[in-house]
């Protein structure tokens, strides 16, 4: 019966009670730090390197790949607000530059300074604005199918309408986790051009049967600008590397190529074969990808003329 289901209380996903077999639950840490109650794993030894997922995920979409990348680097994989295991105190850390900012006071409490950021489709957009703001400065920042740029023509302003009405509907959150059956969530994930193994499925299907999660997922869309971000895009001062799927049909691959001809210190690459998803269909690829990213950008770093005081 749904009715019982619309009326219930809205229950955050518990790291303890639903947890126990989340992927790579021994990394997994939780912190409060800018109003958040944060999700966080953390692995490995290196140069930090932040990892962030894109909306409607969470960090266990690197469940394959970051435990590849902590061969090298200390990963910092959270769940953003709202999303996962992690709390969201109100609309003000769902905006972009308000889930930068509390992402800053992430990193301040964990003592960390990125020094590459890897962000997949929304998460790439928060790793810029995270830079733009001067909360971080990485050598590198990696976006993988990259969410930069609002929807085209009469798109841009009528999705983020819906998505608002829908965050402010207290039964759409519930409504949509009690309609996320685990077909429902396989037909929602294979639209993304993207073939995810059972595993995959299963876990997307978790986070979508949980009203809370999907009340964050709104929120993030609903208070989404895109517009903001495009205009301050030309004053990303780190080299951005715009790693992009040919069979993605969330965002384009034109968006990255679009993007590229603003940035000239960016560039792109695009994959044969795979979706929006693409680094979890093929995380030993991106891993690859991300390593000779990072060589090159060191190469280039050691190339550079240092600077003298007089």
């Amino acid at each position: 019966m749904i009715l019982p289901f619309l009326f219930a209380p809205v229950v955050r996903l518990d790291l303890e009670r639903d947890g126990a077999d989340w992927p790579n639950r021994h990394a997994s840490r939780m912190l409060e730090a800018g109003g958040v109650c944060w999700h966080v794993q953390l692995m490995g030894e290196g140069p930090p390197l932040l990892l962030l997922h894109g909306a409607g995920a969470s960090a266990h979409s690197y469940r394959d790949l970051a435990p590849l990348l902590a061969s090298r680097f200390r990963v910092i994989a959270p769940d953003l607000p709202g999303h996962g295991f992690s709390t969201s105190p109100g609309a003000h850390t769902q905006s972009l530059p308000g889930m930068a900012k509390a992402l800053a006071a992430l990193l301040r409490a964990l003592g960390a300074a990125p020094e590459i950021v890897v962000g997949h489709s929304a998460g790439a957009a928060v790793s810029a604005r995270l830079e733009l703001d001067k909360a971080i400065a990485p050598q590198l920042i990696v976006a993988l199918n990259g969410a930069f740029a609002p929807f085209g023509g009469v798109a841009s302003h009528v999705l983020p309408s819906i998505a608002k009405a829908l965050f402010l509907n207290p039964f759409a959150p519930r409504y949509f986790a009690w309609s996320a059956d685990r077909a429902a969530v396989a037909r929602l994930l294979a639209g993304t051009g993207s073939t995810l193994d059972a595993r995959g499925v299963d876990l997307y299907a978790r986070l979508m049967r949980n009203p809370a999660h999907v009340e964050g997922a709104l929120a993030m869309m609903a208070h989404w600008d895109l517009h903001a971000l495009n205009r301050d895009l030309p004053r990303l001062a780190t080299p951005l590397a715009l790693i992009v799927a040919a069979n993605d049909r969330t965002v384009r691959p034109q968006s990255a190529r679009n993007i590229a001809a603003r940035l000239p210190t960016s560039r792109v690459q695009e994959i044969r074969d795979l979706g929006h998803l693409a680094h979890e269909e093929a995380p030993d690829l991106h891993a690859r990808l991300i390593f000779d990213l990072w060589d090159a950008a060191q190469r280039r770093h050691c190339e550079e003329p240092a600077t003298v005081t007089p």
